[in-house]
C-alpha cells in the first residue's frame, strides 16, 4: 500500500478539487461519514443518549469534526462540541459546516480561555468517547500553551478517543510528537496512510489505523510520483514465486551462506533452517573447518563446506580461494552471521564484494568487517542487500545511533543512494530502502523478537527468496514481512517473553500457507 508524506496528500487533494472537479465539501462529508461508521462501531452502535465530546480545531481538520457532530447529533447522541479558536476565523468548507450546526441549531463552544477548561473537565466525566479534529497533517511548530493542555487533560481521562486523520499533535512526515500529542484509541485516515502514522513514535499514538475510501480518484494519485509503501500481504503475495509441478531443487536457488566462529556456530544454523523454510532448494554452509562437524550437526539439510581457518575457529584469508570456488553456480550469497570480526574476516569481505556477480545478503560481523571501509561497496559487481541493526548502521554511516533512530528513513534512503546498496534497517518498523529512493516500512514484528538470532532468520529468508529469482529489492522487503508474521505467529504461541529465534523459523511455514492464499 501506498504510503504519503502531508505534502503529497495535499497535492492529491488539491487536484481531486482544482482539476478533476470534486468538491471540497464533499470530499469533507465523505471524511465524516467513515468517521462516524468507526464512532458506531467503537460504542457497538449505541450512539443515542450518548455523551461525545468533539474537539475541533481552525483548519480542514476541524471541518470534518463539525461534520462529524452534525452526524452524530442526527443519531442521537449528545453532542458537546468544542472549538479551538474563535469562530470568525474558521475558513471555506469548515465554516460551511460550522454554519450548518447553528443552523440546525446545535450549540458549539468556544475553548480559548481557562475557564472553558473546567468545564471540558466535567464534561469528559460523563463522555462515551471523544473526538479529535483539532490538527490535521499540516501541523507547523510544536503544540504548546492551552491547546498542549487540553491535549493532556483528554489523555489523562482515559475516554475513547477517535482521531481524524491523525492524532493531533503527530508529524504526519516523520512521526515525531510535536511537544505533545493524543494518544488515540482508533485513527482514521484519508485517502492513503501517513508515513507519521506508522513510523515511531508517531504509531505509539494513532491506535488502531483505519484507512478511508473518501473518494480520491486513482487518476490523482496516480498523477504524482509516490515511492513509499506501507507492506502488506497483498505486495508479499505479488512476488512469491510459484511451485511447479515438473522441478526439482535445482529450480529454486544454491544459497551459499559464509558464516561461523567459535561459540557462534548457532547462527548458520538459524539462517540455513531458515533458508530452507523459505523454499530454497540447496543451501550450502561455507564454515570453519575445525567447526564443520557442529554444523554438520546442527543443520542437517544443509551441505556442509569446510574453509580454511589456520585452526582459530573463524575463517582464515587463505580460504579465499576455496570461496572462490563455492561461489561458483550460486544463485546468491549470504555473509556474516557469527562470522567474528578480525583482519581476515575484512580480507574475504573485500574479496567476495569485489568479485561476486551472485547477488549478496550482508549482515552482522560482514558488515562490522566493512564498516572499516565502506568505499569497498563501490567495488560491488551484483546487487547487495545489508540488513544491519541500528548500532551496525551506525558504524557503517559514521553517524550515532540516536541520529539513526530519530531519522531512520532518511537516513537509510541517503545511504542505499550513495553507495548502491539495498538497506534494511532493522528495528520496530523496519525500513527498507533502495537505491533509486523506493522506501518500504514494515508493520510486521513485535518486542518478542529482540532476541539473539533473529537477524539470522531474516538473512536466511532473503537471500531464500533471492535464490528463487525475487529481485533482491522485493526480496528484501518481503522477507522482512514474512519474518516479522512468523514472529507474530510465534508470540501467540509463546508469548513475547519467552519467544527465541528459533520459533520464528518454526512459524515460516505457517506465514507462507497464509501469504500464498492471496496469490
Amino acid at each position: 500500500m501506498l504510503l504519503v508524506t502531508p505534502e503529497q496528500m495535499s497535492k492529491i487533494d488539491k487536484y481531486s478539487i482544482e482539476v478533476l472537479g470534486i468538491p471540497g465539501i464533499v470530499l469533507m462529508e465523505n471524511a465524516a461519514l467513515k468517521v462516524v461508521e468507526e464512532i458506531l462501531k467503537m460504542l457497538d452502535g449505541k450512539v443515542s443518549g450518548t455523551k461525545i465530546i468533539i474537539l475541533a480545531g481552525k483548519g480542514n481538520n476541524g471541518g470534518d469534526a463539525l461534520a462529524v457532530a452534525r452526524h452524530l447529533y442526527n443519531k442521537g447522541a449528545e453532542t458537546s462540541i468544542y472549538i479551538l479558536s474563535e469562530k470568525d476565523k474558521i475558513r471555506g468548507d469548515a465554516a460551511i459546516n460550522l454554519g450548518i450546526l447553528e443552523n440546525i441549531g446545535v450549540e458549539s463552544k468556544v475553548l480559548i480561555e481557562q475557564a472553558m477548561v473546567e468545564v471540558l473537565k466535567r464534561e469528559l466525566l460523563e463522555a462515551g468517547l471523544v473526538v479529535d479534529g483539532i490538527f490535521g497533517t499540516g501541523i507547523k511548530g510544536e503544540v504548546t500553551g492551552l491547546t498542549a493542555e487540553i491535549i493532556n487533560i483528554v489523555n489523562e481521562f482515559g475516554k475513547k478517543i477517535i482521531s481524524i486523520d491523525i492524532p493531533s499533535g503527530v508529524n504526519g512526515e516523520n512521526g515525531r510528537v510535536m511537544g505533545t500529542c493524543i494518544k488515540a484509541d482508533r485513527t482514521v485516515t484519508f485517502g492513503l496512510p501517513k508515513i507519521g502514522l506508522v513510523i515511531h513514535p508517531g504509531c505509539e499514538y494513532t491506535g488502531e489505523l483505519v484507512i478511508a475510501d473518501i473518494g480520491f480518484p486513482s487518476k490523482a494519485i496516480e498523477h504524482f510520483d509516490i515511492n513509499a509503501y506501507m507492506l502488506d500481504e497483498e505486495m508479499v503475495s505479488a512476488v512469491l514465486p510459484l511451485r511447479r509441478k515438473n522441478t526439482n531443487k535445482g529450480d529454486y536457488g544454491r544459497v551459499l551462506i559464509l558464516t561461523g566462529s567459535t561459540g557462534m556456530t548457532g547462527s548458520g544454523c538459524l539462517a540455513a533452517r531458515a533458508a530452507l523454510r523459505s523454499g530454497a532448494g540447496l543451501v550450502y554452509l561455507g564454515v570453519p573447518k575445525t567447526l564443520a562437524h557442529l554444523y554438520g550437526a546442527g543443520a542437517i539439510e544443509a551441505i556442509t563446506l569446510p574453509l580454511e581457518d589456520c585452526s582459530m575457529g573463524s575463517l582464515s584469508s587463505k580460504c579465499i580461494g576455496q570461496v572462490e570456488k563455492f561461489m561458483s553456480g550460486k544463485d546468491v550469497i549470504a555473509v556474516g552471521p557469527g562470522l567474528s570480526v578480525s583482519d581476515d574476516i575484512f580480507e574475504v569481505m573485500e574479496y567476495i564484494i569485489s568479485t561476486s556477480e551472485a547477488p549478496l545478503v550482508l549482515d552482522a560481523d560482514a558488515l562490522n568487517a566493512v564498516s572499516r571501509d565502506v568505499s569497498i561497496f563501490g567495488k560491488l559487481k551484483a546487487e547487495a542487500v545489508i540488513t544491519p541493526h541500528p548500532g551496525e548502521f551506525s558504524r557503517l554511516a559514521g553517524i550515532s545511533i540516536g541520529d539513526v533512530q530519530k531519522n531512520r528513513i532518511e537516513v537509510a534512503r541517503d545511504f542505499a543512494r550513495k553507495w548502491k546498496v539495498i538497506t534494511v534497517l532493522k528495528g520496530s518498523r523496519t525500513v527498507v530502502a533502495g537505491p533509486d529512493g523506493t522506501v518500504y516500512i514494515n508493520t510486521t514484528g513485535n518486542p518478542g523478537m529482540a532476541t539473539a538470532g533473529a537477524g539470522d532468520v531474516l538473512t536466511g529468508v532473503i537471500a531464500a527468496l533471492i535464490g528463487q529469482g525475487v529481485k533482491p529489492l522485493s526480496a528484501a522487503a518481503a522477507g522482512v514481512y514474512i519474518h516479522g508474521l512468523a514472529g507474530d505467529l510465534a508470540a501467540l504461541e509463546t508469548g513475547e517473553i519467552s519467544l527465541v529465534a528459533g520459533d520464528i523459523a518454526t512459524h515460516l511455514p505457517d506465514v507462507f500457507k497464509r501469504v500464498k492464499m492471496h496469490a
